[in-house]
């Protein structure tokens, strides 16, 4: 380990001098890419620096207790050392962590998909504060968003909603919100006041670049129609809405939301190419954890993974046992306590299972 910390330190002086170099700024992608690699270097060679000189403040104590003989002073280093110990403890814990390999998709881009599933028009309006939810988290962190497409219902709902995510570590904070999300209320509609349970699915995927999945052009059908909107009513004349099936897998995106043909091929390209992405990953990361699964869950769209009860004011997330009471506040994209325990209880299982191996 000693040996690799050095060469991620010897790797991040280098890129610090690239940075400060001004001729570099004439290549802004070259910058960025650059600046991302010191970014994520910078928490791990912060902290093995801090763990060195914890490690020589010891051996001065140790060396200053073999010379000194006073008990005052052996107690004053005493004290200091186990102060020290402990910092060691930590910033070793931390190092470790920080060392986990990462995800490489954690810096991409989002594409997010929400889906009404039981529970009628009531599923759909929960649809609808799910995308708010993710909006304003998204807005908390200075992330771009973009509807891609959609289906709304004629009382302000979503039969299917997706939105475009873009910013720095989007993937890496969202990664956690796949699967089945529930709602306990009393809907709008209802006039016993009896509560009603209904569901929405999130998928997220990693937004794929074209040189990361290979679609080839005879594998797609490309189909055109005109827009519609609520209730079947036509929004254009113009066969603007583009549906692409990959003939290979039976995926099939629609896009209509635009008033250009191209604009809307354009983005059913971008969902395409994500879902594919999704589903080779998926594919990997389930032959490589068939032994075992994460203590977050397996990010299956059909697992239960928190409930929104709106009578008792709380959100639960299912796969930590973790309960906040401050239901609007969550959905007003408050999410970062949620997210921060998932990324958390995530680590702790990988720490567990390189341990194990």
């Amino acid at each position: 380990m000693i040996d690799q910390l050095a060469e991620l330190e010897r790797r991040y002086a280098e890129l610090s001098e690239r940075l400060a170099d001004p001729a570099l700024l004439g290549d802004q992608q070259a910058w960025r890419s650059l600046r991302k690699e010191h970014s994520r270097l910078e928490p791990v060679v912060e902290c093995y620096r801090e763990l060195e000189a914890v490690r020589r403040a010891r051996r001065e104590n140790a060396r200053l207790s073999e010379e000194e003989a006073e008990p005052e002073f052996h107690r004053l280093v005493e004290e200091e050392e186990q102060e020290l110990a402990r910092r060691e403890e930590d910033l070793a814990a931390r190092l470790r962590k920080l060392l986990l390999p990462r995800d490489p998709r954690d810096d991409k881009d989002v594409i997010l998909e929400i889906r009404a599933g039981v529970g009628g028009e009531e599923a759909a309006l929960f649809a609808a504060d799910l995308l708010r939810m993710y909006t304003r988290y998204a807005e908390r962190h200075g992330w771009r968003t973009e509807i891609l497409a959609s289906s709304p219902t004629d009382i302000g709902g979503f039969k299917e909603v997706i939105l475009g995510i873009a910013g720095e570590g989007v993937y890496s904070r969202l990664k956690f919100e796949s699967g089945t999300h529930r709602v306990q209320r009393v809907p709008s509609t209802e006039s016993s006041g009896r509560i009603h349970t209904s569901a929405a699915t999130v998928a997220v995927m990693a937004e794929a670049e074209e040189v990361e999945v290979d679609i080839r052009p005879e594998d797609l059908r490309v189909d055109t129609f005109r827009s519609g909107g609520a209730g079947g009513q036509h929004v254009n004349k113009t066969e603007s809405a583009v549906r692409i099936t990959h003939l290979p897998t039976g995926l099939v995106v629609s896009c209509q939301d635009e008033k250009s043909q191209h604009k809307n091929r354009e983005r059913a390209m971008r969902v395409l190419r994500a879902r594919l992405w999704d589903r080779y990953e998926e594919a990997r990361r389930s032959e490589q954890a068939r032994a075992r699964r994460d203590q977050v869950g397996t990010g299956d769209r059909s697992e239960r993974i928190r409930t929104y009860n709106f009578p008792q004011g709380r959100v639960t997330d299912h796969r930590i046992g973790m309960t906040l009471h401050r239901i609007e506040a969550v959905l007003d994209g408050d999410l970062d306590e949620l997210v921060d325990a998932l990324a958390m209880s995530a680590d702790q299982a990988r720490l567990a299972a390189q341990g194990g191996s």
